[in-house]
């Protein structure tokens, strides 16, 4: 018998995801919890292994579809019919008179299977090269090399004003647009800014970043970030959770998880630190350094994509001053860092050149109000100017 093998659900509300890479081809034998195909979704790839033992029937989807949940993926014949003949699988077409074979089914890998929709051939006309006589890529361009192309109406290239391209919105940056427009619709933000003489947290870094790389860690300010908005939290414990809807309640949180925005050739993720009160300035360096990788390599899991708190985005490493950061919803704050330059500051009551750090705060303001949004994003700056303070005050 047949078990047409369905996405299952993956959890987090997630309803659909898109086919990234199959790790079967149709006419393979499979095992029970086999990885069969790579899934992306809610910025994460997901491996996802079949239920059943057998042969490989259909491939129901190609590279870069897109799948809900619950819509089958392959067709596997299970142990059940591995005996059979080739005739004894074969179903009655129900024909008044006599029977009549079913139609065969049509044996294309995923690739062919693209090209064939892109270029409108009909792959039941084709005789597959492949192994087990499957019609590939090469079969598909071979045949359709001669035939008119009518391109898809979404490939269209010209507007009236002059050549356009179009580019789908989905993987990464579908899950970034749902996000947006879940904060926009859900909070009412505010952004306040501040400059902070960060010269001391320089010298400390520099002296320290040698100490650092011999121990194989990257220390960038990211680490100091994070302690610093730490400890101004638990001060200002209520910029540290999220609104329940249902309730109209404001969750406190009683953790901090740092969420920290990692830009990738796919677009931003925010992976989340753990724990951040119960790490040290080198602990926190590593995790990032490790997160950020398994971010840009695309092996970061949803469990590292989730449960923040509180979300830092340091833009300023791609040259940015000041901005208005987006909340990442259901979080209620998120600190933007800016460029660290060089400016005339007052100091002591003589002019220096000094470092200072751009920094922008935005807020949900049905949680609190600017007075306190302002103190919190106060007591940051102090922590970032004077840096001893982060570790005096840390457990």
């Amino acid at each position: 018998m047949t078990f047409d093998f369905k996405l299952p659900d993956l959890g987090e509300g997630i309803t659909e995801g898109e086919v990234v890479k199959w790790r079967i081809k149709e006419g393979d034998d499979v095992q029970e919890h086999q990885i069969v195909l790579e899934v992306e979704t809610d910025k994460a790839i997901v491996e996802v292994p079949s239920p059943k033992k057998g042969k490989v029937v259909k491939l129901n989807k190609a590279e870069g579809d897109i799948v809900k949940v619950g819509e089958t993926l392959v067709v596997i014949e299970t142990l059940e019919t591995a005996g059979l003949t080739a005739q004894e699988k074969k179903p009655d077409a129900g024909a008044v008179v006599g029977t009549l074979p079913a139609e065969e089914a049509v044996f294309a890998t995923p690739k062919a299977r693209t090209v064939a929709k892109e270029t409108g051939l009909d792959l039941t006309a084709l005789k597959g090269t492949g192994p087990g006589g499957i019609i590939t890529e090469k079969d598909v361009r071979g045949a359709s090399a001669d035939a008119p192309v009518q391109a898809p109406l979404e490939k269209k290239t010209e507007d009236r004003y002059g050549v356009i391209e179009r580019i789908p919105i989905k993987g990464v940056r579908k899950s970034i647009a749902k996000n947006l427009l879940s904060t926009l619709r859900n909070t009412a933000p505010v952004t306040g800014m501040e400059e902070a003489d960060v010269t001391d947290l320089w010298d400390l870094r520099q002296r320290e970043k040698k100490a650092a790389k011999d121990k194989g860690v990257h220390l960038t300010f990211m680490p100091f970030f994070m302690k610093a908005v730490q400890h101004a939290l638990a001060v200002h414990p209520v910029l540290n959770g999220s609104v329940d809807e249902k309730t109209d309640e404001i969750i406190v949180k009683k953790y901090y998880n740092i969420g920290v925005a990692v830009d990738t050739l796919d677009g931003l993720m925010v992976s989340v630190v753990k724990d951040v009160e119960k790490k040290s300035i080198l602990d926190l360096a590593v995790e990032l350094q490790e997160l950020s990788v398994k971010a840009r390599e695309r092996r970061i899991t949803l469990d590292e994509l989730k449960g923040s708190s509180f979300t830092i985005s340091n833009y300023g490493s791609y040259g940015g001053a000041f901005a208005t950061p987006i909340i990442n919803y259901p979080d209620v704050a998120i600190l933007g860092t800016g460029r660290i330059t060089e400016k005339p500051w007052v100091k002591d009551g003589a002019i220096m050149i000094r470092k200072v750090l751009p920094l922008s705060l935005t807020f949900d303001h049905r949680v609190t109000d600017g007075g306190e949004a302002a103190k919190f994003l106060t007591r940051v700056v102090k922590y970032l100017e004077d840096p001893a303070m982060i570790f005096i005050e840390s457990r």
